[in-house]
């Protein structure tokens, strides 16, 4: 993936590096998920975005295009926390991969790295 590239000679993620990565790709992302999910804009209902907890920067970049993207189509802004929405991605219907069924145990792992 192009956005760990640019952590990998850092030994991990770089908060600034990763913001910038989410400014430069996000309206090619919810471009391409539309064209996906074979919708247009107009189509959506609500829009959802994590709300954190997270790398600041990269979540004030979601939370603005989404707030933005929502007032314009003027429809409902979910907020979703960050950690759950990995978790939950698990439930996302997508062929050649199963769900887990319930009940079940997840958990989330954050390491920060510094390359001395």
């Amino acid at each position: 993936m192009l956005t760990e590239k640019i952590h990998e000679e850092f030994g991990g993620v770089v908060p600034q590096l990763a913001s910038r990565a989410h400014q430069q790709n996000i309206v090619p992302v919810v471009h391409q998920a539309l064209k996906q999910a074979n919708i247009t804009k107009e189509q959506l209902h609500a829009i959802a975005f994590t709300r954190g907890p997270g790398l600041m920067g990269s979540l004030l970049v979601g939370t603005s295009f989404a707030k933005s993207l929502a007032y314009g189509l003027n429809i409902p802004l979910i907020d979703v926390n960050h950690m759950q929405a990995h978790i939950l991605a698990h439930f996302i219907k997508e062929a050649g991969f199963e769900q887990p069924p319930f009940p079940f145990l997840a958990m989330t792992i954050s390491v920060v790295t510094h390359k001395l």
